[in-house]
């Protein structure tokens, strides 16, 4: 038996890593930045208890403070990058912690204005709005301030509560050392009879392996691990839950979710309908979920088996090369600009695209104003990794257009619209890949993907969402999240939204173990409605409905100059309502549909 073995860093190919000397030429480079900004600190904190003393003094502020985060998230995304491509390696761990050291002064040291703002006679800032052009053109970002008036403590607690940001930290970064560097996989064999070293991308691959024992074994050794450090696991996530309690509580919000929706200026009945929605029509997962069962000719449907192709291997492999191809075709609905931007990643090294040892898990895009968007990727060759991919791309357009289109103060854009463009981008491909492709097995297959895609973005974010106030509420009525009652309740959860076709009295009640994003305060929400929003749009896009890529591509210009939910609405949807996402269930049912009737006719 030959053994797999995954590469260094220094082992990888150039041409599929990132270049990251567009954002500093040097470590060194980096270092003396690190130096410069701390120079700045005195000066911007001398605004301190000035902020009244004219227009111009506030404006002046506001400067100065832009200026200094700018230039500390620059900072700030070469390190968490360098730092992610080998999270073993002890310089970059080094310089990301002084990084973020660094994040947290300045946090400290700009502490004091929003509670100054919001200290400041309401007519006076007014007035000081009213009459100087420069603060006018941080109107919405004043506004943005004031609207916390309820919320803000004054300049001592704001000033501890940053001091401790590195603290609040802890846990989350302690689970993304452990879950990343630390633990290690046992080794198991691959549908060859080779062994494997088990990795966290790996394990996605042999999920959807034809091979049963391949899918099995990779389940239960993975989560075998997962199992030795459930009490430790239970302990970092129980910390974390706490720690948006407590800021929660502190500021004056009603709950964690409360404070962490009040961010991004959403309701929360947006979270309860879509709990309510999907929750509504889990029938058609269940129907889905039993149509698994009946393909593959398992009695004891197991949550291993829910990512196999339901028709055995699939009927086409996916390159590299070939998925850069198709990502173009599939994409040119969104025009020329579009297509530029996706060129300019493919050929720029926006993209860490495999796997090596000690790089972090999964995959994401992530620069700021003055950087590429950058993309990290652990590619394996196949179809889910070309969503992935395009997925990536979404954002990293989102990104380059809210920082060609709109000044540094609204050039990033809210989580909650995030996951718009990067699905959208998914609604297009699925599409593309239909209208290509007219072989009845390619097209089951690309249904299935669809399928599982929405299942999984949707169906299963949503079950994430419900567990993860589930967890905040528990906690904050004085209810210990230790590992069983964690599991107990995630069990049920399972069986709640699989159904009585697949057996979730198995490991996979800790998967609420290895799931990042619970440490991410309200995140995985906005996968799925996200998800929803983009079948609509897409949808349009494709339909050449008059206007609809213009407001789309307004959209991604946008920035955060307005509230995420004017934005949308501006767009042409309305995410206060439940339509959307029934929409995109229907979606489901109609290609649900399709793929059964297409099945019928090949038997």
């Amino acid at each position: 038996m030959t053994v797999s073995t995954v590469k260094t860093r220094e082992a990888m190919d150039e041409r599929y890593t990132w270049d990251l000397t567009s954002v500093f030429e040097s470590d060194t480079a980096l270092e003396a930045e690190l130096e410069a900004i701390q120079s700045l600190l005195p000066d911007v904190a001398a605004f301190a208890g000035t902020l009244s003393e004219s227009a111009d003094r506030l404006a002046d502020a506001i400067d100065a403070i832009l200026g200094l985060t700018r230039r500390m998230s620059k900072v700030y995304t070469y390190s968490h990058l360098k730092n992610d491509q080998d999270k073993s390696n002890a310089k970059y761990q080094e310089m990301n912690a002084r990084a973020m050291q660094l994040y947290n002064q300045v946090e400290e040291t700009t502490a004091f204005f929003s509670p100054e703002v919001n200290s400041m006679d309401e007519d006076t800032l007014k007035g000081f709005i009213e009459s100087n052009n420069r603060l006018q053109a941080y109107d919405q970002f004043l506004d943005n301030i004031t609207r916390q008036r309820a919320h803000v403590l004054s300049k001592e607690s704001e000033t501890l509560l940053a001091q401790a940001g590195e603290v609040f930290q802890g846990a989350s970064n302690t689970f993304s050392l452990l879950n990343n560097a630390d633990l290690v996989f046992p080794e198991i064999e691959d549908e060859d009879g080779n062994k494997v070293q088990l990795t966290h991308s790996l394990y996605g691959k042999m999920l959807e392996s034809s091979n049963r024992r391949v899918r099995k074994d990779a389940f239960e050794q993975l989560y075998s691990v997962y199992d030795q450090f459930k009490n430790t696991m239970a302990s970092i996530l129980s910390n974390n839950i706490k720690v948006h309690n407590f800021n929660a509580k502190v500021r004056g919000f009603n709950s964690a979710r409360h404070a962490a929706l009040f961010s991004n200026n959403i309701p929360e009945s947006v979270y309860d309908t879509l709990l309510d929605t999907v929750g509504n029509r889990l029938n058609l997962l269940h129907r889905y979920t039993a149509l698994r069962q009946q393909l593959l000719g398992i009695e004891d449907l197991q949550m291993y088996d829910m990512y196999t192709p339901l028709l055995g291997d699939a009927p086409i492999k996916m390159t590299y090369d070939e998925a850069k191809e198709i990502t173009m075709k599939a994409l040119a609905p969104l025009g020329e600009e579009y297509l530029t931007i996706m060129e300019k990643a493919f050929s720029e090294r926006w993209i860490d695209l495999y796997e090596n040892k000690g790089k972090r898990s999964g995959a994401y895009s992530s620069g700021m104003y003055d950087t590429n968007p950058y993309i990290l990727m652990n590619w394996q060759d196949n179809v889910n990794w070309l969503y992935t991919l395009v997925h990536e791309l979404g954002h990293s357009a989102h990104s380059y257009l809210s920082h060609k289109y709109q000044p540094y103060v609204y050039g990033r854009y809210s989580i909650f619209l995030a996951e718009i463009a990067s699905t959208t981008n998914e609604n297009l491909l699925t599409a593309y890949l239909l209208e290509k492709y007219e072989e009845p097995a390619i097209r089951l297959y690309i249904l299935n993907h669809f399928l599982d895609g929405l299942k999984g973005t949707v169906f299963r974010q949503t079950q994430f969402a419900e567990f993860e106030h589930f967890m905040h509420t528990s906690d904050a009525a004085g209810q210990p999240l230790t590992q069983q009652f964690l599991s107990d309740n995630y069990r049920e959860l399972n069986k709640k939204y699989y159904g009585e076709a697949v057996n979730s009295d198995s490991e996979i009640a800790l998967e609420w173990s290895r799931i990042p994003h619970f440490y991410y305060d309200y995140y995985v929400f906005q996968y799925a409605t996200g998800f929803s929003a983009a079948t609509a749009f897409a949808k349009a896009i494709l339909e050449g409905k008059e206007g609809a890529l213009e407001r789309y591509l307004g959209f991604l210009k946008s920035g955060c100059s307005q509230y995420p939910i004017d934005t949308i609405k501006t767009a042409g949807l309305d995410m206060t309502q439940s339509d959307y996402i029934d929409a995109a269930l229907d979606v489901f049912e109609t290609r649900l549909n399709e793929f059964e009737a297409l099945l019928k006719e090949q038997q």
